[in-house]
């Protein structure tokens, strides 16, 4: 079992015993049939991931990591709100008219700002605080910028990295307002911790510990059978995580530069609802 199985099971199993139900509450998100999707959720769960030791995937149900590594790389590298520059489907529904999702996730990482050293994204700042000022507690980024909220076509979850360098290993926190358990917890987690191998490697550090800090953490009502199966599957021990030792830009980066050595996992599909 890998230690991201642990941690999903842990956490699973800790709502289903111990959270709180939002049946009474008159909830935002609603099934396709129109039928308003509750959750039980527990508040603020924090998993600790030392990257050091291994990648944090899981086994227990196959995490697609090219998508997921695609992702980062839109909304982090190409700093996109297009989704035509996404090869996965996952953002579709949330595109307007002009195909984009507003001025959400890459959109933010891309606006410049003004500092004593330069104009600089997000993205270049952290890059620039990492490889000229590593010891600064300033290193961090954020996407809920509420001036421009009206104008997202969806308040974004994992809004925020705060990175901060220890000897030579860089660490990283996460924090994401809300999550949907079953869809896209490793997701995140596998796809922020691509993210600060990526940020270590451009920068001559090693890889520390990633912080995953949910808000609110949630399992749908229809999804709780999928979840007490997957919990119930085979584990595996977890793969080995292997990056392009020769890409020192942090803009060189393909999906191609990552594999996964023995990636061994149970590969059922499963047929999930999603709550839009």
């Amino acid at each position: 079992m890998s230690y991201a199985d642990k941690v999903f099971v842990q956490n699973v199993k800790d709502i289903l015993q111990n959270g709180v139900w939002d049946t009474d509450q008159n909830v935002r998100p609603k099934w396709k049939d129109g039928t308003p999707a509750h959750t039980i959720k527990k508040f603020c769960l924090v998993n600790r991931y030392d990257l050091s030791k291994e990648f944090p995937i899981i086994t227990l149900r196959k995490t697609n990591y090219k998508n997921c590594i695609d992702e980062i790389l839109w909304i982090w590298q190409k700093k996109s709100n297009k989704i035509s520059d996404l090869y996965s489907h996952i953002w579709d529904s949330w595109a307007g008219a002009d195909g984009t999702i507003g001025k959400a996730y890459g959109y933010q990482l891309g606006v410049k700002h003004k500092y004593k050293e330069g104009m600089f994204d997000q993205v270049d700042r952290v890059l620039y605080d990492l490889k000229n000022n590593p010891a600064s507690r300033r290193i961090l980024t954020n996407l809920y910028n509420h001036a421009d909220l009206s104008e997202m076509n969806l308040y974004p979850c994992a809004y925020s990295m705060t990175f901060n360098v220890t000897g030579n290993k860089l660490n990283a926190i996460l924090n994401q307002r809300s999550q949907d358990m079953l869809t896209a917890n490793n997701w995140n987690v596998c796809q922020y911790a691509v993210l600060v191998h990526m940020f270590a490697q451009v920068s001559g550090l090693e890889v520390g510990e990633f912080v995953h800090v949910i808000a609110d953490a949630h399992i749908y009502d229809r999804h709780i059978p999928l979840i007490k199966e997957i919990i119930e599957q085979k584990p595996f021990d977890a793969p080995k995580f292997l990056i392009d030792k020769n890409v020192k830009d942090f803009y060189d980066f393909t999906i191609d530069s990552f594999k996964f050595e023995n990636y061994q996992c149970n590969d059922k599909k499963y047929n999930i609802e999603v709550a839009i």
